[in-house]
């Protein structure tokens, strides 16, 4: 079968690899989208160290043609596959954390990822997925789980003003979340085709960030926003977060911060007496919920994807994830040869 391996840093080669079976008790899927993340570029450029050869990726939908227990999942079944691995007996495994399991993992980095025709999971990872969601839909709810969980430590109630700075794929998902629980969303971001489709999905304000101080005043008579939702990533970008916010308000730092240089406005937190709050991952839960919220109509997420792109093209797709002019980048394995 085909599988897009990572062979050195920088290096991703198609490549002709074992098919994996239904035995030691998993479960084989025939892979039928498959979405590109941030990790997985950090895994390409060798940020993210993995052993090579490696068959990346993590984010997939399949359907089981094999499987150990058909009891448990059926031959046929359409589903999302939760990559995180746990190993279910250390102390954040016992205290219902798997996701953040000491011992545990990620597909594509600590094993083989789905970037591959077949792809062999654990059948307790699996969820099905209603075949009413279309492919484009379904190749957005993995990310879409991870957002739910980012959400679920904050209160949200109809009313309250919140801001989602960046609109990337992650921000345009937190808008969608927050405003279907009732805020007043602000989006922030340099991007006018980005806060166009923030706007077009529940923002009720959008701005530049140069602007974006006299709108979150605006909205709130001044007093900020009771939740802000970081969703770029840099030291800049939550430091700025950490300013709008009012006080008393909720910080989410859902970027990934690698490291830090100038500090933050340490001050600004005491003083506020703010919650930051820095979610990773997401338990099967989340995902389930982020399956029920498309599947029921309540969440459209389809206009994200901006692109689709054959496995075969697959560094094609990797340099549209860098594009800014991109958000979600899906890959297909059964559109080329």
């Amino acid at each position: 079968m085909r599988a897009a391996q990572l062979t050195a840093p920088e290096t991703i080669e198609l490549a002709e690899v074992a098919e994996p079976k239904a035995t030691e008790g998993l479960a084989v899927l025939e892979s039928e989208i498959m979405g590109v993340c941030g990790t997985d570029v950090k895994v390409l450029r060798g940020t993210i160290p993995v052993s090579m050869p490696r068959i990346m990726g993590h984010e997939l939908v399949g359907r089981v043609v094999a499987t150990p227990d058909p009891d448990v999942i059926p031959e046929g079944t359409r589903v999302l596959v939760d990559p995180s691995l746990a190993c279910g007996t250390c102390h954040q495994c016992l205290h219902r954390r798997p996701h953040l399991c000491s011992r545990g993992g990620l597909m594509g980095r600590e094993i083989d990822g789905v970037f591959a025709e077949l792809v062999a999971v654990d059948p307790a990872r699996l969820l099905p997925m209603p075949e009413s969601i279309e492919d484009r839909e379904a190749g957005l709810i993995q990310v879409l789980g991870t957002c739910v969980h980012g959400l679920r430590t904050v209160d949200v109630f109809p009313g309250d003003v919140a801001v989602v700075l960046g609109l990337g794929v992650a921000g345009q998902l937190m808008v969608q979340l927050l405003s279907q629980r009732g805020a007043t969303v602000i989006g922030i971001t340099r991007s006018e085709e980005k806060r166009q489709l923030a706007a077009r999905h529940g923002a009720t304000a959008v701005a530049a960030p140069g602007d974006a101080e006299e709108v979150i005043g605006d909205l709130t008579s001044g007093i900020g926003p009771s939740l802000v939702v970081e969703a770029v990533g840099t030291e800049a970008t939550l430091s700025q977060a950490i300013e709008w916010a009012g006080t008393a308000a909720d910080v989410v730092l859902f970027g990934t911060l690698t490291g830090g240089q100038k500090g933050l406005p340490y001050y600004q937190l005491y003083y506020k007496e703010l919650t930051l709050w820095n979610p990773r991952a997401a338990l099967l839960e989340d995902y389930a919920r982020a399956i029920q919220l498309v599947g029921d109509g309540l969440l459209d997420v389809g206009e994200i994807v901006t692109d689709v792109v054959p496995l075969d093209e697959i560094e094609e797709a990797f340099r549209l994830v860098d594009d800014p002019a991109s958000l979600k980048v899906l890959v297909d394995p059964n559109d080329g040869p």
